[in-house]
């Protein structure tokens, strides 16, 4: 599997989605290296995007 960015603006586009996210379940991310996060934040910070999406996608489909 290659890491290969094909799109560069997806990166930039998600890095914005997943502070966003952040921000709105209390975790203090900065750009970067985060490393430094307990495993319940970056699954809170993932979860809130997954509910995100996830609702993004029902508000197009009705």
């Amino acid at each position: 599997m290659s890491k290969k960015i094909v799109v560069p603006q997806a990166r930039e586009a998600l890095d914005r989605f997943k502070m966003e996210a952040a921000s709105e379940v209390g975790v203090n991310l900065k750009q970067g290296y985060n490393g430094d996060l307990t495993s319940r934040q970056a699954g809170s910070v993932g979860g809130q995007m997954v509910k995100k999406m996830i609702e993004a996608y029902e508000n197009s489909v009705k």
